[in-house]
């Protein structure tokens, strides 16, 4: 059991549901999945939701019950894990790859090899990616393993706890070598992929170091306050520095990396069982690197 709690007599009168949303902080959605799998006792007996609990009762719960996921299919893959528990799991994503499967891409996609993983090692859950990354954008993906810790982690992103830090390299060097970028990111009209910068759009904060300057080009670090989807792209071409690479927000052609520029080499987060302080750490990929080195 995960969780465990003993009833005061201040608590007497109150539900087990009631235990498991104020005491264990869990969400009405995996309350109500409880129901189904018996993962909640009382005094070492499954229990009903809206039982009352008296003094000195004991009640525990265990986030971690068997689910299946009937879209994801299971494919062998080389995954590079970089950290990983009874909760979470962080890969190191490669490019040329999208983390979910989506339309055509239903078997070549990060989480087809996780499932994979998961069966192998006796595992039945879900896939739960925390964020995303761009096909070709590499780096720290971090993925939840049950609800409750995705929910968590999930929460974190919208408090601020949850940080996540990428290294781009880009065309030119900006004149200030540390900034923000405040500036609201919508769909572009008639396009289901393009971003653009729009007043209408949703807010879009991207903090931005310059960490090395190259020839014509610059190393930069990144830092989101929000998470919209290409925020870095779209942030980088509106303050003329697009990503090198960027076929989508950069008509600048280039021959010495075949994608953008873009690596997530950072994420650190509160652990939601544990509380402590868990970084993640990807070390810049060979392309960036031979980028990096052919523009010293």
């Amino acid at each position: 059991m995960n969780f465990r709690y003993t009833v005061h007599e201040k608590d007497n009168g109150r539900t087990v549901r009631s235990i498991l949303r104020n005491e264990f902080g869990f969400s009405n959605s995996l309350i109500k999945r409880f129901k189904y799998h018996g993962q909640v006792l009382c005094n070492s007996k499954p229990v009903y939701m809206n039982q009352i609990v008296t003094c000195g009762d004991i009640v525990e719960a265990d986030i971690h019950f068997e689910e299946k996921s009937e879209t994801v299919k299971p494919v062998p893959m080389d995954l590079k894990i970089l950290y990983e528990d009874d909760t979470v799991i962080a890969l190191d994503k490669p490019p040329g790859i999208i983390i979910h499967p989506l339309g055509r891409d239903s078997e070549n996609t990060m989480a087809n090899g996780l499932m994979y993983y998961f069966q192998s090692k006796g595992c039945q859950t879900k896939i739960r990616p925390v964020s995303r990354l761009d096909r070709d954008t590499t780096g720290v993906i971090v993925f939840a393993k049950n609800q409750f810790v995705h929910e968590k982690l999930t929460q974190q992103m919208k408090t601020g706890d949850y940080h996540k830090k990428y290294t781009g390299i880009v065309h030119g060097c900006p004149a200030e070598k540390k900034g923000i970028i405040n500036l609201p990111i919508s769909r572009a009209p008639g396009s289901i992929i393009l971003r653009e910068v729009s007043p209408s759009g949703d807010p879009a904060v991207t903090h931005y170091e310059v960490v090395e300057e190259l020839k014509d080009a610059a190393v930069l670090h990144f830092t989101l306050e929000t998470g919209r989807t290409h925020q870095i792209r779209v942030h980088c071409r509106e303050i003329g520095h697009s990503l090198i690479g960027d076929t989508l927000y950069s008509n600048i052609p280039t021959s010495l990396i075949g994608r953008q520029a873009l690596h997530s080499h950072m994420v650190r987060f509160i652990h939601p069982l544990t509380g402590k302080c868990i970084e993640i750490i990807s070390p810049l990929p060979k392309d960036m690197m031979d980028l990096r080195n052919a523009l010293l």
